[in-house]
């Protein structure tokens, strides 16, 4: 069971950009919550308490208990716009859950006991992570917040797929659900000079010099 996260709002009722600009003056962050059975409706929460907990992984990631005007209601980030310079969060969208139908989600990965691994351990080889997070579709109780992946017997020319990750009980990959080539690799161990192998024999040069040589002529 995934841990409870709560976060606090009230409604309101001025819409628009100027409303919108107020509210953030007066540093809170305009949002909206919809879905279910009940209408949209705009609210409101404060920016300071809503930015420490973006900071956190679950904040994207997890079901939140939205205390709307004292009354609770399951939700998840749907949305989040930033300013683009600033520590500012702009605007949030917020979809509500209903305990009894299946989400989409996003899922944040977390890799294990890499560094203990003969490939975490040797100079010469390089561990990649091709994702960072994965989609699954679950009830929302059987949604984690987040999915380990065990490293510690990686070595070098090892790659981990998607089907390679365990899963908690009730949740699947929609992914794997179209086909083989879906199977994506989320882990890869090399050797570092295979890049940089494979630079040296590419003849990226031989091309542009073709161009170059071709435009000397015709300016003759």
């Amino acid at each position: 069971m995934a841990t409870e996260h709560k976060i606090s709002a009230s409604s309101r009722k001025d819409e628009g950009k100027g409303a919108s600009r107020r509210l953030r003056r007066a540093a809170s962050i305009p949002a909206i919550v919809y879905g279910g059975k009940s209408a949209p409706q705009s609210i409101q929460l404060e920016h300071e308490k809503t930015w420490l907990a973006s900071q956190n992984e679950w904040f994207y990631s997890s079901i939140l208990d939205l205390d709307l005007d004292g009354k609770v209601q399951k939700v998840l980030l749907r949305d989040m716009q930033r300013h683009p310079y600033k520590q500012i969060i702009m605007h949030l969208d917020f979809q509500r859950v209903d305990e009894n139908q299946a989400i989409r989600v996003s899922v944040p990965l977390h890799f294990l006991n890499e560094e203990k691994s003969p490939a975490g351990k040797a100079a010469d080889v390089i561990v990649l992570h091709e994702l960072n997070d994965v989609e699954v579709t679950c009830l929302p109780k059987d949604l984690p917040e987040f999915i380990e992946i065990d490293l510690s017997a990686l070595t070098v020319g090892d790659i981990v797929h998607l089907s390679d990750l365990k899963l908690p009980k009730g949740v699947e990959l929609p992914e794997l659900k179209l086909g083989k080539e879906h199977d994506v690799a989320i882990v890869i161990a090399k050797h570092g000079t295979e890049d940089v192998e494979e630079a040296v024999e590419a003849p990226a040069a031989e091309v542009p010099a073709a161009k170059v040589a071709k435009k000397d002529e015709e300016k003759k």
